[in-house]
């Protein structure tokens, strides 16, 4: 079975998402019930939903619309990891209230939309510090040149665990492994960051990309990280930019050929198990 750790939901009726406008093929309500009619047959028991970068003032009301729709009959809703802002003063007043909310199981601030000074800030990074101790995990959405600023994140607070979304964002359709592949094997030296395997036929070719333009980055973050340290996550509906949903769970068994059981199942499902508590 396969724990989704990304999932997107986007409700336009009920939330703003500003970033939208820009982005014409993902501007469209991609709901619960659209994802699950494709994710129920493959095998997907449990979803953790991702913050979507929506308007600052709906950042909560976000929370509270996931958890409502985990509570509809046979959801697979099993928490959400919420958008925050560490730059902010008032970070520490929501941290408290997200703790406070079993359904809230880590923060992510999507830092590759910012400036590249802003998670150098002495508040952002203070209250970064904020999270040790809380059991609260921090996703890292970066581009492969904010790679030391990552690292410096994650030096700060060496008893959080921290999230490296999508391979570390590479840029596949224009041949950056080299540019990408460094940064990776030295952030994966810090024990506390994991690596999530998602969203990579994103930033491939989207019309002509292949297996074998993949394998390379993929192979790649498995040697750095080890399937002690991997997560899978889909990115639906971004995902659909690439081929879908289906298209990637069948990619990723690919990639995975020649792997032992035991490393298919840590990677689609015990880490995220152990890492989130998850039933």
């Amino acid at each position: 079975m396969i724990i989704d750790t990304h999932l997107h939901l986007i409700y336009r009726d009920r939330l703003s998402y500003p970033w939208l406008k820009d982005v014409a093929a993902l501007d469209a309500d991609f709901t619960y019930e659209r994802y699950i009619q494709e994710a129920s047959r493959l095998g997907i028991s449990s979803v953790l939903h991702m913050e979507v970068d929506v308007a600052p003032d709906d950042i909560a009301a976000e929370t509270a619309m996931v958890e409502g729709l985990s509570r509809e009959p046979g959801s697979l809703l099993r928490g959400v990891i919420a958008s925050c802002r560490p730059e902010n003063p008032d970070f520490a007043a929501t941290l408290e209230a997200r703790r406070a909310n079993p359904f809230v199981k880590g923060f992510r601030r999507v830092l590759h939309v910012v400036p590249d000074d802003v998670s150098e800030g002495a508040l952002f990074r203070e209250n970064i510090k904020r999270l040790s101790g809380t059991g609260l995990t921090f996703d890292l959405c970066m581009l492969p040149h904010q790679i030391d600023k990552a690292k410096a994140l994650v030096d700060l607070a060496p008893d959080v665990t921290f999230i490296l979304d999508h391979c570390g964002v590479p840029d596949i359709k224009g041949h950056g492994y080299n540019a990408w592949k460094t940064g990776i094997t030295e952030i994966a030296m810090r024990d506390n960051i994991r690596v999530k395997i998602s969203g990579i036929p994103a930033y491939g070719d989207l019309d002509a990309w292949t297996l074998e333009d993949l394998k390379p980055y993929f192979d790649h973050v498995i040697s750095a990280f080890g399937f002690d340290r991997a997560i899978w996550g889909s990115d639906w509906p971004v995902c659909t930019l690439g081929g879908g949903l289906s298209t990637w769970v069948a990619t990723t068994q690919a990639l995975l050929h020649g792997c032992t059981t035991e490393e298919k199942d840590k990677l689609f499902s015990g880490n995220a198990k152990r890492l989130w508590q998850l039933g």
